[in-house]
């Protein structure tokens, strides 16, 4: 006799039972979702009801001039920057340059105790005096020599002097002019030593010297106060160049490849609202930093009058173009129809939205270029054009009625 299997059963009996139950909450989620993508706005076909006019804002089409402009912000530093060290050794006598002080080129800056060099100058004169003296003694016997020497030759030819007086002649000449070098090798020495020491009395005497730039720089910092003992390379003071002064801003590989060397930049500041500065791109950094994807580009910035600081935070303006007769409308005209950018003109005489697909342009605040097509006209949609689709009938604003401005058509092809 066959088993039966009641578990296969039940099964079947139950799946029969909640089929219908199944099928009718399937179709009530279906109706529920086309109602909610019906109701969201560009869901199903673009606009309101069927028919149903729609209130809206409008904007006439303007001509004129659009800018493409970057903004930047940054950091001033100064153009050049750099603080003076001694070379030596030594207490610090007298300072002659504090924070903010005027410097001039090769202007002097501090003075260190210099006692201990002007006796090294004094020794080595003194030196240099017995080296003169010795060069002096062995040039006189050299020439002493040289003349014995002659003599001996001129009796050697008559057949006076034997073979070996004359080659003592000549030994005792060469002698002397061996002593003679070595007086003037001493000497030179000396004179080398002397110049050392004068030289190392000098740096005694530090000054502010620079190669390059204005004949005018600032102390920025002052690192030390009389008295205080130095070693070779501490800081005393530093020295900062602020005409012109560097705009240091970071820009992304969107803007990078736009900059060139010397383009013109407008910056301002929130310590001047009122004032603008012109500068220049000076440098332009030859890559972008992994970590942030920015390169660094800097700005010499006109300060003539000082005004402008270093750390002082500072917005920039960079124009990559400038049309003059272009087509303009308000960015809140524009508007995204599936895979198209457009915006619906406003068809004033018959109250109807026309779509038209158009390519955009340079965007300056909240107006924004047309490029194609080249010549729309008219008005357009600002407010109001997420609930339009083509041929939608329009509610216009009352001072729309006695618009003048011809109604704008769509080209032939161009209505979606």
């Amino acid at each position: 006799m066959a088993k039966i299997d009641w578990n296969k059963i039940r099964t079947k009996l139950w799946a029969r039972k909640t089929r219908p139950y199944t099928v009718a909450g399937a179709l009530f989620l279906l109706v529920l979702v086309w109602q909610i993508v019906v109701r969201l706005p560009g869901g199903g076909s673009q606009g309101g009801p069927r028919g149903a006019a729609v209130a809206v804002e409008i904007a006439p089409v303007e001509r004129g001039g659009i800018r493409d402009i970057g903004t930047f912000s940054g950091t001033l530093i100064p153009k050049s920057y750099f603080t003076i060290v001694p070379k030596i050794s030594g207490r610090v006598k007298a300072l002659y340059a504090d924070i903010g002080d005027r410097l001039t080129r090769g202007q002097l800056v501090a003075v260190l105790e210099d006692e201990e060099h002007q006796q090294q100058v004094i020794q080595a004169e003194a030196d240099l005096g017995v080296a003169k003296a010795n060069l002096e003694d062995a040039r006189s016997a050299q020439e002493l020599a040289r003349r014995e020497f002659e003599r001996a030759k001129t009796l050697h030819g008559k057949g006076i002097l034997s073979d070996a007086e004359l080659e003592a002649a000549q030994a005792v000449f060469s002698t002397r002019d061996t002593r003679l070098k070595v007086a003037q090798a001493q000497l030179a020495n000396q004179q080398a030593g002397l110049e050392t020491a004068r030289v190392r009395l000098s740096y005694t005497r530090i000054q502010a010297v620079w190669e390059t730039g204005g004949d005018v720089r600032f102390v920025g910092e002052r690192f030390v106060n009389p008295g205080a003992m130095l070693t070779p390379n501490t800081a005393i003071v530093s020295v900062i160049e602020l005409q012109p002064i560097t705009a240091v801003i970071h820009v992304t590989e969107k803007d990078y490849f736009r900059l060139r060397g010397d383009q013109p930049v407008v910056l301002t500041s929130g310590a001047f609202s009122d004032r603008e500065f012109l500068g220049r791109v000076s440098r332009v950094a030859p890559l972008l930093k992994e970590t942030s994807r920015q390169a660094r580009v800097e700005v010499d910035v006109d300060n003539s009058d000082g005004a402008l600081k270093p750390g002082m935070f500072v917005n920039a303006r960079i124009e990559f173009a400038n049309k003059t007769d272009a087509t303009i409308v308000p960015t809140s005209a524009l508007v995204n129809r599936g895979a198209l950018q457009g915006l619906f003109l406003a068809d004033i005489e018959n109250r109807k939205a026309v779509f038209q697909p158009a390519t955009v342009g340079i965007v300056e605040g909240d107006r924004a270029e047309i490029v194609e097509p080249a010549r729309v006209a008219g008005y357009v949609v600002t407010l109001g054009h997420h609930l339009l689709e083509n041929g939608t009938t329009l509610i216009l604003p009352p001072d729309a009625a006695g618009a003048s401005a011809p109604a704008a058509k769509a080209a032939p092809g161009d209505a979606r």
